[in-house]
């Protein structure tokens, strides 16, 4: 498995932006697809963002479409989630996942996928 640890989360005012990274090491960065979910108090973990293993396809769930942006720089084995126009509903804890690409459905946006998982970082987007 791959071992992942994001950071850049923090306390935001509604419409500002933050940037998460999360670094990967122990395995072939390329060999993953790489994916962004997020878990709020009482709710269950959803997926926001994921990106293939090149960097050439992207996808996102619609409730961030058009705001967040999800990137990787695999010389650099690090993953990135540029968030803009911050909603208070952002608010949750956000978590970086890695997925096999040669086993991992193609687009997957189900954490079941993601065989490797990060500590997660908080975000609150105050209003």
């Amino acid at each position: 498995q791959v071992q992942l640890v994001e950071s850049g989360g923090g306390l935001v005012q509604a419409g500002g932006s933050l940037r998460l990274s999360c670094a990967a090491s122990g395995r072939i960065f390329s060999s993953y697809n790489m994916g962004w979910f997020r878990q709020a108090p009482g709710k269950e973990r959803e997926f926001v963002a994921g990106i293939g293993w090149s960097g050439g396809s992207t996808y996102y769930a619609d409730s961030v479409k058009g705001r967040f942006t999800i990137s990787r720089d695999n010389a650099k084995n690090t993953v990135y989630l540029q968030m803009n126009s911050l909603k208070p509903e952002d608010t949750a804890v956000y978590y970086c996942a890695a997925g096999p690409r040669y086993t991992m459905m193609v687009a997957s946006r189900e954490a079941a996928d993601f065989g490797s998982w990060g500590q997660g970082t908080q975000v609150t987007v105050s209003s």
